[in-house]
C-alpha cells in the first residue's frame, strides 16, 4: 500500500506530527520502534496538561487517539533503511517488507552516551538527570550536583541553585574561566575540581559521590548533559545534512521543518539541541502542518 506520509518515530514529536496529518485527512503510516529516549523516566514534567504522567502513558493515549482516525495506520517496527526513488520514498521495516510514501517525517530521536562513571548509568532518568526544567522541582531543596562533561557545563551549573544547594564538579577538565567563576560564586555554587569516580546509594537513588581522592560528597541528585547521536541511520541514508549541535549532530532543517532533502521533514530531539517533551511535541505539530502544506502545493502546482 502506498501512503501520502510515513512518520518514523512514535514519541511526542512523531505522534504530534501524525495528528495534524490525520486531521487533514491524509493517508499516514506511523512506524514506531518502541524505544523512546524518555523510557528511563518515571514521569514527564513541565508538559502542560500532562505534568506528572509517565511518558509511556502519554504515548499510549496519543496512539489511542490517533487510532480513532480511519486514515491512520499505526505499526510497531524498526525502520532499517529508507531511500528516495523518483517522486516517492521507500521505507524498509525490519522483518516486514517495504512501504512507500510521497513524504517522510523523521521523528527518530537521539541516543544518549553518558560519562563512564561507576553507578551513573544505573540512575539515569531517576537521580541522574539532564534537564532541571523537566526534573528539578522533584529534587528541589536537596544537595544537587552538576557533572561537567562539555564546555557549556558551567552555564548549566549557574541555573541549578534555584532548585537547591549546588556543587559543580569540573572533572578537572572543564574549569570555569574568570567570568564564569565570578558568576558561579555569586550564585553560591561550590566548585569541586577533583573528579567524581563513583555514585553511591541504593540504586536508583543517590546518596553521595566518591571523588578520586577518596572523599565522599553527599548528593541527592546530579545533572549531566549526555552526548547524543542519531538513534536511527535513516536521515544519513537519505542524505540529509547535519549541523553540529551543543551535544551532538542534529538534522539540519529550515523554518518549515524540511530537511535538506525535499519532501523529508524532521522534528523532535533529532533536529534540535533543545530537548523537552513540550518542544518535541510543538516541533512535531509544525512538521505535520508544513508537510501537509507541501502536499497541497504540489497538487495545486
Amino acid at each position: 500500500m502506498s501512503y501520502e506520509v510515513i512518520v518514523i518515530g512514535g514519541n511526542f514529536a512523531g505522534l504530534s506530527a501524525a495528528m495534524q496529518l490525520a486531521r487533514a485527512r491524509r493517508r499516514v503510516l506511523l512506524v514506531d520502534a518502541g524505544m523512546p529516549r524518555n523510557r528511563f523516566s518515571q514521569a514527564a514534567h513541565g508538559f502542560l496538561g500532562q505534568d506528572g504522567r509517565a511518558p509511556a502513558a502519554i504515548m499510549e493515549e496519543g496512539k489511542r487517539q490517533l487510532s480513532l482516525y480511519p486514515n491512520i495506520t499505526l505499526r510497531d517496527g524498526k525502520v532499517v533503511h529508507a531511500q528516495k526513488q523518483d517522486d516517492q520514498f521507500i521505507v524498509g521495516i525490519e522483518g516486514g517488507g517495504e512501504e512507500r510514501a510521497r513524504r517522510l517525517i523523521l521523528a527518530t530521536g537521539v541516543s544518549d552516551t553518558l560519562p563512564e562513571i561507576a553507578g551513573l548509568g544505573d540512575r539515569w532518568g531517576r537521580s541522574v538527570l539532564h534537564c532541571p526544567y523537566c526534573h528539578g522541582y522533584e529534587v528541589s531543596g536537596g544537595e544537587l550536583g552538576v557533572l561537567a562533561n562539555h564546555q557549556h557545563s558551567a552555564h548549566s551549573a549557574m541555573m541549578i541553585p534555584d532548585w537547591g544547594a549546588t556543587t559543580f564538579f569540573t572533572q578537572a577538565q572543564f574549569e570555569p574561566d574568570e567570568e564564569q567563576l565570578a558568576r558561579l560564586t555569586a550564585r553560591g555554587v561550590r566548585i569541586e575540581h577533583t573528579p567524581v569516580v563513583e555514585l553511591l546509594g541504593d540504586t536508583p537513588e543517590l546518596e553521595a559521590v566518591r571523588l578520586a581522592d577518596g572523599r565522599i560528597v553527599p548528593l541527592d541528585a546530579i545533572f549531566v548533559a549526555p552526548k547524543t547521536a542519531m538513534a536511527s541511520p535513516v536521515a544519513e541514508q537519505l542524505g540529509c545534512a547535519f549541523d553540529d549541535g551543543a551535544f551532538g549532530p542534529v538534522i539540519r532543517i529550515g523554518e518549515n521543518k524540511e530537511t535538506s532533502i525535499t519532501g523529508v521533514f524532521a522534528a523532535g530531539d533529532a533536529a534540535s539541541s533543545m530537548h523537552s517533551g513540550t518542544l518535541a511535541s510543538a516541533s512535531g505539530v509544525l512538521a505535520g502542518v508544513h508537510c501537509h502544506q507541501s502536499l497541497v502545493m504540489q497538487s495545486a502546482g
